[in-house]
Protein backbone atom coordinates (compact mmCIF):
# COMPACT_ATOMS: atom_id res chain seq x y z
CA UNK A 1 0.00 0.00 0.00
CA UNK A 2 2.86 2.34 0.76
CA UNK A 3 4.18 1.90 -2.69
CA UNK A 4 0.85 2.69 -4.19
CA UNK A 5 0.56 5.83 -2.12
CA UNK A 6 3.99 7.00 -3.16
CA UNK A 7 3.17 6.36 -6.81
CA UNK A 8 -0.04 8.38 -6.57
CA UNK A 9 1.72 11.23 -4.85
CA UNK A 10 4.43 11.25 -7.49
CA UNK A 11 1.84 11.28 -10.25
CA UNK A 12 -0.02 14.16 -8.69
CA UNK A 13 3.11 16.09 -8.02
CA UNK A 14 4.22 15.58 -11.57
CA UNK A 15 0.91 17.00 -12.82
CA UNK A 16 1.01 20.05 -10.54
CA UNK A 17 1.02 23.23 -12.57
CA UNK A 18 4.04 25.35 -12.74
CA UNK A 19 3.98 29.10 -13.22
CA UNK A 20 1.95 32.06 -11.88
CA UNK A 21 -1.62 32.39 -10.58
CA UNK A 22 -3.06 32.53 -14.11
CA UNK A 23 -1.62 29.11 -14.95
CA UNK A 24 -2.92 27.72 -11.69
CA UNK A 25 -6.39 29.14 -12.33
CA UNK A 26 -6.38 27.71 -15.85
CA UNK A 27 -5.34 24.30 -14.55
CA UNK A 28 -8.07 24.45 -11.88
CA UNK A 29 -10.69 25.41 -14.48
CA UNK A 30 -9.57 22.49 -16.69
CA UNK A 31 -10.46 20.10 -13.89
CA UNK A 32 -14.15 20.88 -14.46
CA UNK A 33 -16.34 18.99 -16.86
CA UNK A 34 -18.04 20.71 -19.77
CA UNK A 35 -21.34 20.94 -17.89
CA UNK A 36 -19.65 22.37 -14.80
CA UNK A 37 -17.81 24.94 -16.93
CA UNK A 38 -21.07 26.15 -18.50
CA UNK A 39 -22.88 26.38 -15.16
CA UNK A 40 -19.96 28.20 -13.58
CA UNK A 41 -19.80 30.82 -16.34
CA UNK A 42 -23.58 31.31 -16.34
CA UNK A 43 -23.65 31.70 -12.56
CA UNK A 44 -20.84 34.24 -12.52
CA UNK A 45 -22.50 36.26 -15.33
CA UNK A 46 -25.87 36.18 -13.54
CA UNK A 47 -24.36 37.39 -10.26
CA UNK A 48 -22.54 40.23 -12.02
CA UNK A 49 -25.74 41.22 -13.87
CA UNK A 50 -27.77 41.23 -10.65
CA UNK A 51 -25.19 43.34 -8.83
CA UNK A 52 -24.96 45.85 -11.68
CA UNK A 53 -28.78 45.99 -11.98
CA UNK A 54 -29.16 46.62 -8.25
CA UNK A 55 -26.62 49.43 -8.38
CA UNK A 56 -28.28 51.07 -11.38
CA UNK A 57 -31.74 50.66 -9.87
CA UNK A 58 -30.63 52.27 -6.60
CA UNK A 59 -29.23 55.22 -8.57
CA UNK A 60 -32.42 55.63 -10.61
CA UNK A 61 -34.18 58.94 -9.80
CA UNK A 62 -37.56 59.07 -8.10
CA UNK A 63 -40.16 59.73 -10.77
CA UNK A 64 -43.13 62.03 -10.18
CA UNK A 65 -46.01 63.17 -12.36
CA UNK A 66 -45.34 66.37 -14.27
CA UNK A 67 -48.70 66.51 -16.09
CA UNK A 68 -51.54 64.08 -16.61
CA UNK A 69 -54.28 63.71 -19.23
CA UNK A 70 -52.29 65.64 -21.80
CA UNK A 71 -53.64 66.10 -25.27
CA UNK A 72 -51.52 64.91 -28.16
CA UNK A 73 -50.65 68.44 -29.22
CA UNK A 74 -49.60 69.58 -25.74
CA UNK A 75 -47.76 66.31 -25.08
CA UNK A 76 -45.71 66.64 -28.24
CA UNK A 77 -44.77 70.24 -27.49
CA UNK A 78 -43.75 69.42 -23.91
CA UNK A 79 -41.69 66.39 -24.92
CA UNK A 80 -39.86 68.45 -27.53
CA UNK A 81 -38.89 71.01 -24.89
CA UNK A 82 -37.75 68.29 -22.45
CA UNK A 83 -35.60 66.61 -25.09
CA UNK A 84 -34.04 69.93 -26.06
CA UNK A 85 -33.07 70.49 -22.40
CA UNK A 86 -31.84 66.86 -21.92
CA UNK A 87 -34.38 66.21 -19.17
CA UNK A 88 -35.04 62.49 -18.56
CA UNK A 89 -38.71 61.64 -18.86
CA UNK A 90 -41.01 58.74 -19.47
CA UNK A 91 -44.73 58.09 -19.88
CA UNK A 92 -46.85 56.34 -17.29
CA UNK A 93 -50.39 55.04 -17.27
CA UNK A 94 -53.36 57.15 -18.42
CA UNK A 95 -51.16 59.53 -20.38
CA UNK A 96 -49.14 60.80 -17.42
CA UNK A 97 -45.73 62.34 -18.08
CA UNK A 98 -43.09 61.48 -15.45
CA UNK A 99 -39.90 63.42 -14.70
CA UNK A 100 -37.34 63.31 -11.84
CA UNK A 101 -38.94 64.39 -8.57
CA UNK A 102 -36.37 67.10 -7.85
CA UNK A 103 -37.18 68.93 -11.09
CA UNK A 104 -40.98 68.84 -11.13
CA UNK A 105 -41.61 72.39 -9.87
CA UNK A 106 -38.80 73.87 -11.97
CA UNK A 107 -40.15 72.33 -15.16
CA UNK A 108 -43.73 73.36 -14.40
CA UNK A 109 -42.70 76.99 -14.00
CA UNK A 110 -40.65 76.94 -17.21
CA UNK A 111 -43.46 75.38 -19.19
CA UNK A 112 -46.01 77.78 -17.70
CA UNK A 113 -43.92 80.70 -18.97
CA UNK A 114 -44.40 79.23 -22.45
CA UNK A 115 -48.16 78.82 -21.92
CA UNK A 116 -47.97 75.03 -21.73
CA UNK A 117 -50.02 72.97 -21.44
CA UNK A 118 -52.88 74.71 -23.13
CA UNK A 119 -55.27 71.89 -22.34
CA UNK A 120 -56.53 71.67 -25.91
CA UNK A 121 -58.53 74.88 -25.43
CA UNK A 122 -58.02 78.20 -27.15
CA UNK A 123 -58.77 81.30 -25.13
CA UNK A 124 -58.54 84.98 -25.96
CA UNK A 125 -54.96 84.47 -27.12
CA UNK A 126 -56.51 83.68 -30.50
CA UNK A 127 -57.19 87.42 -30.80
CA UNK A 128 -53.54 88.33 -30.34
CA UNK A 129 -52.38 87.41 -33.84
CA UNK A 130 -55.07 89.02 -35.92
CA UNK A 131 -53.98 89.66 -39.48
CA UNK A 132 -54.61 92.85 -41.36
CA UNK A 133 -57.69 92.64 -43.54
CA UNK A 134 -59.50 90.04 -41.45
CA UNK A 135 -63.23 90.04 -42.15
CA UNK A 136 -65.80 90.91 -39.54
CA UNK A 137 -67.19 87.36 -39.67
CA UNK A 138 -63.75 85.91 -38.86
CA UNK A 139 -63.32 88.32 -35.96
CA UNK A 140 -66.72 87.34 -34.56
CA UNK A 141 -65.90 83.63 -34.86
CA UNK A 142 -62.53 84.11 -33.15
CA UNK A 143 -64.15 86.10 -30.38
CA UNK A 144 -66.72 83.37 -29.80
CA UNK A 145 -63.98 80.69 -29.79
CA UNK A 146 -61.98 82.68 -27.28
CA UNK A 147 -65.01 83.21 -25.04
CA UNK A 148 -65.85 79.50 -25.12
CA UNK A 149 -62.27 78.57 -24.26
CA UNK A 150 -62.05 81.00 -21.37
CA UNK A 151 -65.33 79.76 -19.92
CA UNK A 152 -64.15 76.15 -20.25
CA UNK A 153 -60.90 76.95 -18.43
CA UNK A 154 -62.78 78.70 -15.65
CA UNK A 155 -65.20 75.81 -15.17
CA UNK A 156 -62.31 73.32 -15.12
CA UNK A 157 -60.90 75.09 -12.06
CA UNK A 158 -63.71 73.53 -10.00
CA UNK A 159 -62.23 70.61 -8.08
CA UNK A 160 -64.87 68.07 -9.17
CA UNK A 161 -64.62 68.92 -12.90
CA UNK A 162 -61.98 67.07 -14.89
CA UNK A 163 -62.72 68.75 -18.22
CA UNK A 164 -65.39 71.02 -19.68
CA UNK A 165 -66.62 72.15 -23.08
CA UNK A 166 -68.79 75.23 -23.66
CA UNK A 167 -70.80 75.87 -26.83
CA UNK A 168 -72.35 79.28 -27.37
CA UNK A 169 -75.09 80.13 -29.84
CA UNK A 170 -75.06 83.90 -30.25
CA UNK A 171 -77.58 85.16 -32.86
CA UNK A 172 -77.06 88.26 -34.93
CA UNK A 173 -78.69 91.40 -33.52
CA UNK A 174 -81.83 92.58 -35.29
CA UNK A 175 -83.66 95.90 -35.34
CA UNK A 176 -87.00 94.08 -35.26
CA UNK A 177 -88.23 93.04 -31.85
CA UNK A 178 -89.90 89.86 -33.09
CA UNK A 179 -86.64 88.70 -34.70
CA UNK A 180 -84.45 89.55 -31.72
CA UNK A 181 -83.36 86.15 -30.31
CA UNK A 182 -81.59 85.58 -27.01
CA UNK A 183 -78.23 83.73 -26.94
CA UNK A 184 -78.07 80.20 -25.53
CA UNK A 185 -75.28 78.07 -24.08
CA UNK A 186 -74.59 74.35 -23.67
CA UNK A 187 -72.01 73.07 -21.18
CA UNK A 188 -70.56 69.54 -21.20
CA UNK A 189 -68.85 68.47 -17.95
CA UNK A 190 -66.57 65.48 -17.47
CA UNK A 191 -66.42 64.83 -13.73
CA UNK A 192 -63.77 62.91 -11.83
CA UNK A 193 -64.73 59.35 -10.85
CA UNK A 194 -66.61 59.27 -7.57
CA UNK A 195 -67.36 63.00 -7.53
CA UNK A 196 -70.57 64.93 -8.11
CA UNK A 197 -71.84 68.50 -8.17
CA UNK A 198 -74.47 69.73 -5.74
CA UNK A 199 -77.29 72.11 -6.63
CA UNK A 200 -75.42 75.22 -5.52
CA UNK A 201 -72.43 74.38 -7.74
CA UNK A 202 -74.67 73.73 -10.75
CA UNK A 203 -76.44 77.03 -10.14
CA UNK A 204 -73.06 78.75 -9.86
CA UNK A 205 -71.93 77.40 -13.25
CA UNK A 206 -75.22 78.51 -14.83
CA UNK A 207 -74.87 82.04 -13.42
CA UNK A 208 -71.23 82.16 -14.53
CA UNK A 209 -72.09 81.38 -18.15
CA UNK A 210 -75.18 83.59 -18.31
CA UNK A 211 -73.32 86.54 -16.78
CA UNK A 212 -70.43 86.19 -19.26
CA UNK A 213 -72.61 86.58 -22.36
CA UNK A 214 -74.64 89.71 -22.94
CA UNK A 215 -78.44 89.37 -22.81
CA UNK A 216 -78.35 85.66 -21.99
CA UNK A 217 -81.14 84.58 -19.60
CA UNK A 218 -80.33 82.05 -16.92
CA UNK A 219 -82.92 79.62 -18.31
CA UNK A 220 -81.01 79.42 -21.63
CA UNK A 221 -78.03 77.60 -20.05
CA UNK A 222 -78.06 73.79 -20.26
CA UNK A 223 -75.53 71.65 -18.39
CA UNK A 224 -75.01 67.90 -18.86
CA UNK A 225 -72.43 65.46 -17.49
CA UNK A 226 -70.38 62.76 -19.23
CA UNK A 227 -73.30 60.34 -18.91
CA UNK A 228 -75.66 62.66 -20.72
CA UNK A 229 -77.71 63.46 -17.62
CA UNK A 230 -79.25 66.93 -17.56
CA UNK A 231 -78.00 68.73 -14.48
CA UNK A 232 -79.95 71.97 -14.89
CA UNK A 233 -83.68 71.99 -14.24
CA UNK A 234 -86.36 74.46 -15.26
CA UNK A 235 -87.23 75.10 -11.63
CA UNK A 236 -84.54 76.27 -9.30
CA UNK A 237 -83.84 74.61 -5.98
CA UNK A 238 -85.34 77.50 -4.05
CA UNK A 239 -88.55 77.46 -6.02
CA UNK A 240 -88.83 73.70 -5.54
CA UNK A 241 -88.41 74.07 -1.79
CA UNK A 242 -85.01 72.40 -1.70
CA UNK A 243 -82.84 75.28 -0.61
CA UNK A 244 -79.45 73.97 0.58
CA UNK A 245 -78.90 77.17 2.57
CA UNK A 246 -81.98 76.46 4.66
CA UNK A 247 -80.90 72.86 5.26
CA UNK A 248 -77.49 74.10 6.34
CA UNK A 249 -79.10 76.58 8.73
CA UNK A 250 -81.19 73.79 10.29
CA UNK A 251 -78.01 71.74 10.87
CA UNK A 252 -76.31 74.75 12.42
CA UNK A 253 -79.22 75.26 14.85
CA UNK A 254 -79.19 71.57 15.80
CA UNK A 255 -75.40 71.53 16.27
CA UNK A 256 -75.60 74.67 18.39
CA UNK A 257 -78.18 73.12 20.73
CA UNK A 258 -76.19 69.85 20.90
CA UNK A 259 -73.05 71.82 21.74
CA UNK A 260 -74.77 73.67 24.58
CA UNK A 261 -76.10 70.42 26.04
CA UNK A 262 -72.72 68.77 25.61
CA UNK A 263 -70.94 71.59 27.42
CA UNK A 264 -73.30 71.33 30.40
CA UNK A 265 -73.23 67.51 30.66
CA UNK A 266 -69.51 66.89 30.17
CA UNK A 267 -68.44 68.12 33.64
CA UNK A 268 -71.30 66.20 35.28
CA UNK A 269 -71.22 62.82 33.50
CA UNK A 270 -67.82 62.76 31.82
CA UNK A 271 -66.87 62.05 28.22
CA UNK A 272 -68.46 59.02 26.61
CA UNK A 273 -71.20 58.63 29.21
CA UNK A 274 -74.02 60.30 27.25
CA UNK A 275 -75.34 60.75 23.72
CA UNK A 276 -77.38 63.73 22.52
CA UNK A 277 -79.52 64.19 19.43
CA UNK A 278 -81.64 67.26 18.61
CA UNK A 279 -84.25 67.80 15.90
CA UNK A 280 -85.22 71.39 15.10
CA UNK A 281 -88.43 72.37 13.32
CA UNK A 282 -87.95 75.80 11.74
CA UNK A 283 -90.44 78.02 9.96
CA UNK A 284 -88.99 79.43 6.73
CA UNK A 285 -92.24 80.99 5.49
CA UNK A 286 -92.07 84.76 5.07
CA UNK A 287 -95.20 86.91 5.54
CA UNK A 288 -96.02 90.62 5.62
CA UNK A 289 -98.99 92.13 7.44
CA UNK A 290 -100.40 95.68 7.36
CA UNK A 291 -103.06 96.70 9.96
CA UNK A 292 -105.07 99.99 10.14
CA UNK A 293 -107.07 100.66 13.33
CA UNK A 294 -109.37 103.53 14.47
CA UNK A 295 -110.19 104.49 18.06
CA UNK A 296 -112.99 106.75 19.39
CA UNK A 297 -112.17 110.46 19.68
CA UNK A 298 -111.02 111.54 23.11
CA UNK A 299 -112.60 114.34 25.16
CA UNK A 300 -113.15 117.72 23.47
CA UNK A 301 -110.50 119.32 25.64
CA UNK A 302 -107.77 117.04 24.23
CA UNK A 303 -109.03 116.92 20.66
CA UNK A 304 -106.40 117.62 18.03
CA UNK A 305 -107.73 120.22 15.58
CA UNK A 306 -106.51 119.85 12.03
CA UNK A 307 -108.11 123.12 10.68
CA UNK A 308 -110.80 125.69 11.73
CA UNK A 309 -112.66 128.27 9.60
CA UNK A 310 -114.99 131.05 10.91
CA UNK A 311 -117.31 133.15 8.68
CA UNK A 312 -119.21 136.30 9.96
CA UNK A 313 -121.47 138.65 7.90
CA UNK A 314 -123.64 141.79 8.64
CA UNK A 315 -126.14 143.75 6.46
CA UNK A 316 -128.71 146.64 6.85
CA UNK A 317 -132.34 145.94 6.10
CA UNK A 318 -133.15 148.90 3.70
CA UNK A 319 -136.15 149.07 1.41
CA UNK A 320 -135.36 148.17 -2.13
CA UNK A 321 -136.80 149.56 -5.35
CA UNK A 322 -138.11 153.12 -6.21
CA UNK A 323 -139.69 155.16 -8.96
CA UNK A 324 -138.39 154.06 -12.30
CA UNK A 325 -136.43 156.73 -13.98
CA UNK A 326 -133.06 158.42 -14.09
CA UNK A 327 -133.04 159.33 -10.44
CA UNK A 328 -133.50 155.77 -9.41
CA UNK A 329 -130.45 154.60 -11.42
CA UNK A 330 -128.12 156.99 -9.69
CA UNK A 331 -125.34 155.54 -7.52
CA UNK A 332 -126.11 155.45 -3.85
CA UNK A 333 -125.26 158.45 -1.75
CA UNK A 334 -122.82 157.85 1.13
CA UNK A 335 -124.80 156.75 4.08
CA UNK A 336 -125.38 159.27 6.77
CA UNK A 337 -127.66 157.13 8.81
CA UNK A 338 -126.32 154.37 11.08
CA UNK A 339 -125.81 151.04 9.21
CA UNK A 340 -125.85 148.79 12.20
CA UNK A 341 -127.12 148.79 15.68
CA UNK A 342 -124.31 148.89 18.15
CA UNK A 343 -123.80 145.97 20.49
CA UNK A 344 -124.80 147.19 23.87
CA UNK A 345 -123.24 144.22 25.56
CA UNK A 346 -126.40 143.29 27.39
CA UNK A 347 -128.76 140.46 27.04
CA UNK A 348 -131.79 140.62 24.81
CA UNK A 349 -134.78 142.26 26.48
CA UNK A 350 -132.69 144.02 29.07
CA UNK A 351 -130.98 147.46 28.88
CA UNK A 352 -127.29 147.42 28.40
CA UNK A 353 -124.66 149.62 29.87
CA UNK A 354 -124.82 153.31 29.04
CA UNK A 355 -123.11 154.39 25.89
CA UNK A 356 -119.78 156.01 26.15
CA UNK A 357 -119.42 159.57 24.91
CA UNK A 358 -116.81 158.58 22.35
CA UNK A 359 -119.16 155.90 20.94
CA UNK A 360 -121.96 158.30 20.26
CA UNK A 361 -122.37 159.03 16.54
CA UNK A 362 -120.25 155.88 15.47
CA UNK A 363 -120.81 152.16 15.11
CA UNK A 364 -118.16 149.43 14.79
CA UNK A 365 -119.38 145.91 14.17
CA UNK A 366 -118.10 143.12 11.95
CA UNK A 367 -115.36 145.37 10.69
CA UNK A 368 -117.76 148.08 9.50
CA UNK A 369 -117.39 151.57 10.86
CA UNK A 370 -119.92 154.30 10.11
CA UNK A 371 -120.95 157.63 11.72
CA UNK A 372 -124.35 157.94 13.24
CA UNK A 373 -126.25 161.04 12.28
CA UNK A 374 -129.02 160.45 14.78
CA UNK A 375 -129.60 158.28 17.71
CA UNK A 376 -132.19 156.28 15.79
CA UNK A 377 -130.94 152.80 14.65
CA UNK A 378 -132.31 151.17 11.47
CA UNK A 379 -132.99 147.41 11.38
CA UNK A 380 -129.76 145.17 11.38
CA UNK A 381 -129.12 141.56 10.07
CA UNK A 382 -125.96 139.53 11.12
CA UNK A 383 -124.74 135.87 10.61
CA UNK A 384 -121.75 133.88 11.89
CA UNK A 385 -120.56 130.29 11.00
CA UNK A 386 -117.55 128.24 12.21
CA UNK A 387 -116.12 125.02 10.57
CA UNK A 388 -113.70 122.88 12.64
CA UNK A 389 -111.82 119.77 11.24
CA UNK A 390 -110.67 117.36 13.95
CA UNK A 391 -107.81 114.78 13.40
CA UNK A 392 -108.99 111.20 13.08
CA UNK A 393 -107.34 108.72 15.53
CA UNK A 394 -105.69 106.19 13.17
CA UNK A 395 -102.93 103.52 13.68
CA UNK A 396 -101.13 101.77 10.76
CA UNK A 397 -98.85 98.80 11.59
CA UNK A 398 -96.66 97.00 8.99
CA UNK A 399 -95.24 93.69 10.24
CA UNK A 400 -92.71 91.44 8.40
CA UNK A 401 -92.24 88.01 9.96
CA UNK A 402 -88.61 86.90 10.01
CA UNK A 403 -87.56 83.61 8.35
CA UNK A 404 -86.03 80.73 10.27
CA UNK A 405 -88.08 81.04 13.44
CA UNK A 406 -87.89 78.00 15.68
CA UNK A 407 -91.28 76.36 15.91
CA UNK A 408 -90.27 73.33 17.96
CA UNK A 409 -87.23 71.62 19.45
CA UNK A 410 -87.07 67.91 20.19
CA UNK A 411 -84.11 66.50 22.13
CA UNK A 412 -83.23 62.93 23.10
CA UNK A 413 -80.50 62.15 25.64
CA UNK A 414 -79.23 58.73 26.67
CA UNK A 415 -77.19 58.60 29.89
CA UNK A 416 -74.90 55.70 30.76
CA UNK A 417 -75.01 53.90 34.11
CA UNK A 418 -72.81 55.44 36.77
CA UNK A 419 -69.64 53.64 37.80
CA UNK A 420 -69.51 52.71 41.47
CA UNK A 421 -67.68 50.39 43.87
CA UNK A 422 -69.34 47.45 45.59
CA UNK A 423 -68.89 46.53 49.23
CA UNK A 424 -66.26 43.95 48.34
CA UNK A 425 -64.28 46.59 46.40
CA UNK A 426 -65.19 45.41 42.91
CA UNK A 427 -66.18 48.04 40.35
CA UNK A 428 -69.84 47.96 39.35
CA UNK A 429 -72.29 50.14 37.43
CA UNK A 430 -75.63 51.35 38.76
CA UNK A 431 -78.48 53.43 37.35
CA UNK A 432 -78.83 57.07 38.33
CA UNK A 433 -81.25 57.79 41.15
CA UNK A 434 -84.14 60.25 40.93
CA UNK A 435 -82.19 63.21 42.30
CA UNK A 436 -79.36 62.71 39.82
CA UNK A 437 -81.79 62.33 36.93
CA UNK A 438 -83.59 65.52 37.99
CA UNK A 439 -80.31 67.44 38.02
CA UNK A 440 -79.51 66.18 34.54
CA UNK A 441 -83.00 67.05 33.29
CA UNK A 442 -82.91 70.57 34.73
CA UNK A 443 -79.48 71.18 33.26
CA UNK A 444 -80.62 70.10 29.80
CA UNK A 445 -83.80 72.21 30.02
CA UNK A 446 -81.76 75.30 30.73
CA UNK A 447 -79.07 74.57 28.15
CA UNK A 448 -81.42 73.96 25.22
CA UNK A 449 -83.78 76.83 26.06
CA UNK A 450 -86.78 74.58 26.64
CA UNK A 451 -90.11 76.29 25.94
CA UNK A 452 -93.26 74.31 26.68
CA UNK A 453 -95.52 76.91 25.03
CA UNK A 454 -94.10 76.20 21.58
CA UNK A 455 -94.29 72.42 22.13
CA UNK A 456 -90.64 71.51 22.89
CA UNK A 457 -90.05 67.92 24.01
CA UNK A 458 -87.20 66.29 25.92
CA UNK A 459 -86.63 62.57 26.38
CA UNK A 460 -83.98 61.30 28.82
CA UNK A 461 -83.14 57.59 29.14
CA UNK A 462 -80.75 55.93 31.58
CA UNK A 463 -79.32 52.68 30.19
CA UNK A 464 -75.98 50.82 30.24
CA UNK A 465 -73.80 51.43 27.21
CA UNK A 466 -72.50 48.52 25.15
CA UNK A 467 -68.77 48.66 24.60
CA UNK A 468 -67.88 48.75 20.94
CA UNK A 469 -64.53 48.09 19.41
CA UNK A 470 -62.71 51.28 18.66
CA UNK A 471 -61.88 51.72 15.02
CA UNK A 472 -58.62 53.36 14.17
CA UNK A 473 -59.06 56.38 12.02
CA UNK A 474 -55.54 56.18 10.69
CA UNK A 475 -54.61 53.65 8.04
CA UNK A 476 -52.80 50.52 9.20
CA UNK A 477 -49.12 50.20 8.47
CA UNK A 478 -49.61 47.74 5.63
CA UNK A 479 -52.03 50.13 3.87
CA UNK A 480 -50.00 53.30 4.20
CA UNK A 481 -48.82 54.30 0.70
CA UNK A 482 -45.36 55.28 1.93
CA UNK A 483 -44.89 51.99 3.78
CA UNK A 484 -46.11 50.08 0.75
CA UNK A 485 -43.53 51.86 -1.43
CA UNK A 486 -40.76 51.13 1.06
CA UNK A 487 -41.85 47.49 1.25
CA UNK A 488 -41.71 47.17 -2.52
CA UNK A 489 -38.19 48.61 -2.65
CA UNK A 490 -37.04 46.35 0.19
CA UNK A 491 -38.66 43.35 -1.48
CA UNK A 492 -36.75 44.03 -4.69
CA UNK A 493 -33.47 44.23 -2.79
CA UNK A 494 -34.21 41.02 -0.87
CA UNK A 495 -35.14 39.23 -4.09
CA UNK A 496 -31.85 40.25 -5.70
CA UNK A 497 -29.93 39.14 -2.61
CA UNK A 498 -31.76 35.80 -2.57
CA UNK A 499 -30.94 35.16 -6.22
CA UNK A 500 -27.27 35.95 -5.66
CA UNK A 501 -27.16 33.64 -2.63
CA UNK A 502 -28.89 30.86 -4.56
CA UNK A 503 -26.42 31.10 -7.44
CA UNK A 504 -23.48 31.16 -5.07
CA UNK A 505 -24.39 28.24 -2.82
CA UNK A 506 -25.71 25.92 -5.54
CA UNK A 507 -23.45 26.72 -8.50
CA UNK A 508 -20.38 28.79 -7.62
CA UNK A 509 -19.42 27.20 -4.31
CA UNK A 510 -19.52 23.52 -5.49
CA UNK A 511 -17.59 24.47 -8.61
CA UNK A 512 -14.90 26.23 -6.57
CA UNK A 513 -14.57 23.17 -4.35
CA UNK A 514 -13.98 21.05 -7.42
CA UNK A 515 -11.49 23.49 -8.83
CA UNK A 516 -9.57 23.88 -5.58
CA UNK A 517 -9.73 20.65 -3.51
CA UNK A 518 -8.36 20.64 0.09
CA UNK A 519 -4.69 19.44 0.46
CA UNK A 520 -3.62 16.21 2.23
CA UNK A 521 -2.63 16.15 5.87
CA UNK A 522 0.93 15.31 4.94
CA UNK A 523 1.03 18.23 2.59
CA UNK A 524 -0.27 20.53 5.33
CA UNK A 525 2.44 19.26 7.69
CA UNK A 526 5.01 19.75 4.99
CA UNK A 527 3.86 23.32 4.47
CA UNK A 528 3.99 23.91 8.20
CA UNK A 529 7.61 22.61 8.31
CA UNK A 530 8.54 24.60 5.27
CA UNK A 531 9.15 21.44 3.22
CA UNK A 532 8.84 21.48 -0.53
CA UNK A 533 8.89 18.90 -3.27
CA UNK A 534 11.89 17.86 -5.22
CA UNK A 535 11.39 20.66 -7.70
CA UNK A 536 10.34 23.22 -5.05
CA UNK A 537 6.64 22.94 -6.04
CA UNK A 538 3.88 22.19 -3.54
CA UNK A 539 2.36 18.76 -4.07
CA UNK A 540 -1.43 18.54 -4.25
CA UNK A 541 -3.44 15.37 -4.55
CA UNK A 542 -6.89 15.10 -5.97
CA UNK A 543 -9.83 14.15 -3.81
CA UNK A 544 -9.87 10.53 -4.98
CA UNK A 545 -6.33 9.95 -3.80
CA UNK A 546 -7.13 11.55 -0.44
CA UNK A 547 -10.12 9.32 0.10
CA UNK A 548 -8.17 6.25 -0.95
CA UNK A 549 -5.41 7.05 1.51
CA UNK A 550 -7.95 7.50 4.30
CA UNK A 551 -9.43 4.04 3.57
CA UNK A 552 -5.99 2.51 3.67
CA UNK A 553 -5.27 4.12 7.02
CA UNK A 554 -8.50 2.72 8.47
CA UNK A 555 -7.68 -0.79 7.13
CA UNK A 556 -4.25 -0.69 8.74
CA UNK A 557 -5.59 0.44 12.10
CA UNK A 558 -8.56 -1.98 12.32
CA UNK A 559 -8.14 -4.83 9.84
CA UNK A 560 -10.76 -7.21 11.40
CA UNK A 561 -13.52 -4.59 11.19
CA UNK A 562 -12.73 -3.87 7.56
CA UNK A 563 -12.73 -7.63 6.84
CA UNK A 564 -16.15 -8.02 8.45
CA UNK A 565 -17.52 -5.19 6.38
CA UNK A 566 -16.18 -6.68 3.16
CA UNK A 567 -17.59 -10.11 4.21
CA UNK A 568 -21.03 -8.57 4.74
CA UNK A 569 -20.90 -6.88 1.33
CA UNK A 570 -19.98 -10.12 -0.32
CA UNK A 571 -22.66 -12.03 1.61
CA UNK A 572 -25.32 -9.53 0.64
CA UNK A 573 -24.34 -9.57 -3.01
CA UNK A 574 -24.01 -13.34 -3.01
Amino acid sequence: MAATTETTAETTAGSAPEGGPVERLRAAFNRLSERQKILFLVGVAAIIALIVGAVLWSRQPDWKVLFSNLSEKDGGAIVSILEAQNVPHRFGDNGTLLVPADRVHELRLKLASQNLPRGGLVGFEVMENQKFGTSQFTEQVNYQRGLEGELSRTIQSIHAVQSARVHLAIPKPSVFVRDDLKPTASVMLNLYPGRALDDSQIAGISHLVSSSVANMPLANVSIIDQNGALLTQLKSATAAGLNPVQLKYVREIQDDVIGRIDNILRPILGDGNYKVQVAADLDFSQSEQTAKTFRPNPTPDTTAIRSQQTTETASVNQPTGGVPGALTNQPPVPAIAPLTQPDTGGTPGQPGPPAKPEDEGHIDISGIKSPLGTKVSPPLSTSKSTTTNIEVDETIRHTVQAMGEIRRLSAAVVVNYKKDTAKDGKPITRPLNDDEMKKVSDSIHGAMGFNSERGDTLSIANAPFTETAKTEESLPLWKDPENVAYAKDLGKLLLIAALIALLYFFIIRPTLRTMFPPPLEEEREARADGEEGEDGVEVQLDSYAVKLQQVRDIAQRDAPAVANIIREWMGTNG
